[in-house]
């Protein structure tokens, strides 16, 4: 890959690193059993920080746009990944976002006409291959709640990240994440008041654990990962993924005390190397892209 497009990959890495300490941090720190609340707090102070921050509103179509992408991203998908960090094991939770690659791609040939490449859907395979060997453990305490959580949170996410490339807008990015955060967490507030009720008791350590998730897995997460989206084929973004999972063991085994054996470490290697074997056609491709945007209007 050329040099400006191997900067673009290492910052959409960061997404998929920072979103690895997820299910870390809601294990460890985070109240139990309460996954809208944990997604209404991670999503609403930090829409409404960047919002009075950049100061910019939606107009005219974008006002309908940036609800679907709020509702995609953030409204239907941070209640669903944490219900699947709840209700599943790890390794099975990480095992099924493993699919996203393939949804992305399936969903950007439907929606923009991106043809995912043969290295493509080759490192989307390696990659799911290696997350199983890397994480995926006896399937005790499986859910079925657990399971919509994780396949529903792959659709939408997938769908959300595809529908940023079909529509361009001409702002900042973390304009365009303040849009989402904000509509998403507005449409969580009611919901997670009706089904949870008032908020759980929070300590010292609940509290540190909502500021990581809301700074670094969704401020800094989401602008880097848009950031991707919007320079870079959705298929080949959506391979960075596949490091989440990575991150996710890696805090395992350092933090946790986890085994890490001759089977975990192919498992690495063989999400790495699907990571970078989709990027290799990048920069043939660099035409899937999409066109300049517009202007806002």
């Amino acid at each position: 890959m050329e040099t400006s497009t191997t900067r673009t990959a290492l910052i959409a890495s960061v997404a998929p690193l920072a979103w690895g300490t997820t299910y870390y941090v809601t294990e460890e720190f985070l109240p139990p059993d309460r996954p809208l609340f944990a997604a209404l707090v991670r999503a609403l102070p930090a829409g409404l920080l960047l919002l009075a921050v950049q100061r910019t509103l939606p107009r005219g179509d974008w006002w309908w746009r940036a609800a679907v992408l709020g509702i995609c991203n953030i409204g239907a998908f941070f209640p669903l990944i944490f219900l699947s960090a709840y209700h599943l094991p790890g390794g099975l939770a990480a095992t099924v976002q493993a699919t996203s690659p393939l949804a992305v791609m399936a969903l950007a040939f439907l929606l923009i006409g991106e043809r995912a490449t043969t290295a493509r859907l080759a490192g989307a395979l390696t990659g799911l291959t290696g997350v199983m060997l890397l994480v995926l453990q006896s399937p005790d305490g499986v859910t079925a709640l657990g399971l919509i959580g994780a396949f529903g949170s792959v659709a939408v996410s997938g769908l959300g990240f595809v529908l940023v490339k079909r529509w361009p807008v001409e702002v900042p990015m973390l304009t365009l994440v303040s849009w989402q955060l904000v509509v998403g967490g507005l449409v969580l507030l009611p919901v997670a008041l009706i089904v949870e009720g008032a908020p759980p008791k929070i300590d010292a350590a609940a509290l540190g654990g909502y500021i990581w998730i809301g700074v670094m897995g969704t401020i800094l997460a989401y602008t880097c990962w848009f950031y991707g989206l919007r320079n870079l084929p959705a298929g080949a973004v959506s391979l960075l993924g596949l490091l989440n999972p990575v991150m996710g063991t890696v805090l395992g085994v350092a933090l946790v005390g986890e085994t890490f054996g001759w089977w975990q470490a192919l498992g690495m290697g063989l999400v790495l190397s699907g990571v970078l074997l989709g990027q290799r056609q990048t920069r043939r491709r660099r035409a899937e892209a999409a066109p300049p945007p517009p202007v806002v209007r």
